[in-house]
């Protein structure tokens, strides 16, 4: 089930696109600027909105440490923001001046890809925010891009309709033409890397102008090139697809069209779950929390509608077994409910939703936060949470470091966690060892590494961050 929280109403214009980070939420408009929210309660940030743009705004990404607030207009700019003062960074010119349609940045955090109406592309160094690469699709215009989880390539979508895989060196690695008749709208990586046997494969979502959705399957070959193969068509709206998005585990895409729906779909087995109808006009961005089971979608009505998946929907048939393996403190809104349940606690499953009360809010009750913020007036009721919690607390503390936070190679806690080919995460210095002395085989499966990149695991880092702040 899903429940609108709250609608946005502060854009004067069509909203373009919308981005989550961890903490904040990012939207983008014809009006000009950018808006920027606090994703706990979406109250609007003090420096908001961005002011900088010439013209409208078309797309807006968050760097991956959320930092950094990427921005990109018909004025032919990328604009770099500071998401902690809200001041401009830097500007970025796109090669030729022609307005920029799309911007992407890859996960870690090295480069940035715009995109332009006349179907050029500049690739950036963000660190340095200088131009690394051009290349260019003739009689096209760029409209959509995303990087792939490794960081080492990226996809883009014209209104030609056809869908093209790039790496680095700005080299074609595969196109599927005609992948949408009557031109792609968008494009999006789930963020897993999937291993299996000696492939290397990633998902990617497309949607089009001809009213489909479609997941493909994107396999690296060792010979430097790739393919893709068609997995799903998804039909479940009636007009053209104008967004599409994966959730954080890859297990859920969401969808927005012409015809003013939202779809939400079990991406893995091509299931219709939702179809959300509160927008007036089209639906021209969609995107999930990183953190939070949260959808945005923006509308050319002007409004951003947030909705909860409820029961952590996006977690859907998480078990308790499954469930302690996480910290408490990552504990998401379904999991803190199941928990209740599960000791016996279900009449103050509501409340507790009511108040939007995750894993880190569960360890910090206190007497009198029960009373006067959940108002729960039984002494009795009272005394037995907290006595669950401490022991919650007591758990945790006895079971010692999570096995997902010890590297799998030397069974330290990892410092700089990272994401090999085969799917798992280790230390960076250890797999990095491991690639340089083993063949390049997986110290998990002992199968071949297709490929040696490894990509920073910033959600993992953060949590053993968490963990390690509270132990």
């Amino acid at each position: 089930m899903t429940s609108l929280i709250c609608t946005l109403q502060d854009h004067r214009d069509d909203v373009n696109s919308c981005a989550f980070s961890g903490k904040l939420f990012a939207t983008c408009s014809g009006d000009k600027t950018l808006r920027v929210y606090n994703s706990r309660d979406f109250s609007e940030l003090p420096f908001s909105p961005l002011s900088g743009h010439g013209y409208g705004v078309h797309c807006c990404c968050f760097s991956p440490c959320g930092q950094f607030l990427a921005s990109c207009s018909t004025d032919a700019t990328t604009m770099i923001w500071s998401t902690d003062t809200g001041e401009l960074e830097a500007v970025l010119e796109h090669p030729g001046r022609s307005p920029v349609r799309v911007c992407a940045l890859s996960p870690d955090s090295a480069h940035l890809v715009s995109g332009a109406s006349d179907g050029s592309l500049a690739l950036w160094d963000f660190p340095s925010k200088q131009l690394r690469r051009t290349g260019a699709v003739n009689d096209t215009t760029m409209v959509a891009c995303s990087f792939s989880p490794c960081s080492q390539m990226f996809m883009t979508g014209s209104t030609y309709g056809d869908l093209r895989l790039w790496d680095l060196d700005m080299n074609q690695l595969h196109v599927e033409k005609n992948a949408h008749d009557l031109g792609v709208t968008c494009c999006t990586f789930a963020p897993s890397i999937l291993s299996g046997g000696e492939v290397v494969q990633f998902r990617l979502a497309s949607c089009g102008q001809d009213s489909l959705l479609k997941v493909w399957a994107v396999t690296k070959i060792t010979s430097g090139g790739a393919k893709m193969r068609l997995l799903h068509t998804l039909r479940g709206q009636a007009a053209p697809v104008l967004s599409c998005a994966f959730s954080s585990d890859g297990q859920l895409l969401v969808s927005g069209s012409v015809d003013k729906t939202v779809t939400v779909y079990d991406a893995e087995n091509a299931l219709l779950l939702y179809t959300l109808n509160q927008h007036e006009r089209y639906v021209t961005a969609c995107c999930f929390s990183p953190t939070s089971p949260l959808i945005a979608t923006g509308s050319m009505d002007k409004t951003v509608n947030i909705w909860r998946l409820e029961d952590g929907c996006s977690e859907r048939g998480r078990s308790s077994a499954s469930r302690s393996t996480l910290l408490v403190s990552d504990w998401s809104e379904g999991d803190v409910s199941a928990w209740l349940e599960e000791e016996g606690l279900q009449g103050l499953v509501d409340k507790f939703r009511a108040n939007n009360m995750d894993g880190t809010e569960l360890l910090g009750l206190t007497k009198d936060t029960l009373t006067s913020e959940l108002h729960i007036e039984s002494v009795g009721l009272c005394s037995k949470l907290l006595r669950k919690v401490e022991q919650l607390k007591s758990d945790s503390v006895c079971s010692g470091v999570p096995d997902e936070f010890l590297c799998p190679i030397t069974r330290d806690l990892m410092r700089e966690p990272v994401i090999a080919a085969d799917g798992y995460s280790y230390e960076r210095e250890a797999i990095a060892g491991w690639i340089g002395t083993k063949n390049r085989s997986s110290p998990m499966t002992n199968l071949p590494l297709m490929t040696t990149l490894l990509t920073p695991n910033y959600t993992l880092k953060m949590a053993i961050g968490r963990w390690k702040t509270t132990h």
